[in-house]
């Protein structure tokens, strides 16, 4: 670990200094009031498009495609799962699990979509963690994408732990306000991290409400201690 933090002191780009080196920010930025939609899911036809309102006017979850996966490439644990996203530049830290309630996403974490085309760290595909826009969660990311599209984003490092006690580092290369569909995580060939956050309060139902994505790509893998790869999870319910 101090090869990889010494090959980050030595990068010129300003952004990657500063998202190792700076404080997080303290909480207290715009806070919605609504919790946000569910993440968007594929049809039958692949097609990955924003889910509809049940009957009762709640979203419907992404059905879960653990038991259609591709197999992990050889030498990586199968029950390898993120565990906690941090973006220090901006001030998130949080853990990462499932999505708790089938029916709604769960605030106070991240969550890791786990579907037919997507995977995990290490396994060089697309995968997608996403979080409720709020305060203490990926509000920041949403804050951040509003100045110039996101532009002083580029270049951050996003850093993912995983279950076996890895630390993957990724370099963000793209913002994408007011996307619709997952298709391009999904048809992803090479490893890539997605985060992503809605860019409002709870649509009314039967309107489709776009998200804001954010694309990272590998810098470096390494272990991680422990500790910091298991961080408390303590989802709470939106209210």
């Amino acid at each position: 670990m101090r090869l990889l933090l010494d090959r980050l002191a030595t990068r010129t780009a300003p952004a990657l200094l500063t998202a190792l080196g700076v404080m997080f920010i303290a909480a207290g930025l715009l806070h919605y009031t609504e919790p946000v939609e569910a993440l968007p899911q594929p049809t039958a036809t692949g097609a990955a498009i924003l889910p509809t309102p049940s009957a009762t006017g709640e979203l419907t979850p992404s059905p879960s495609g653990s038991d259609l996966l591709s197999p992990s490439p050889t030498g990586i644990p199968a029950d390898r799962v993120a565990t906690r996203v941090v973006v220090p530049a901006i001030g998130i830290d949080l853990a990462v699990a499932k999505q708790p309630d089938p029916s709604y996403p769960a605030c106070n974490i991240a969550m890791y979509l786990e579907t037919p085309g997507l995977g995990q760290p290490g396994q060089g595909r697309a995968t997608y963690l996403y979080a409720h826009a709020r305060t203490g969660m990926f509000l920041p990311l949403l804050e951040a994408s509003k100045v110039n599209d996101g532009a002083k984003m580029i270049g951050m490092i996003v850093q993912v732990y995983t279950s076996d006690d890895q630390l993957f580092l990724y370099e963000i290369t793209e913002v994408r306000r007011h996307q619709t569909s997952l298709q391009d995580a999904l048809d992803a060939t090479t490893e890539q991290l997605w985060l992503q956050t809605s860019e409002g309060p709870r649509a009314p139902p039967g309107v489709v409400s776009p998200k804001l994505q954010v694309i990272a790509m590998p810098f470096s893998q390494g272990p991680a201690d422990h500790a910091d790869a298991h961080p408390a999870v303590k989802p709470v319910a939106c209210g």
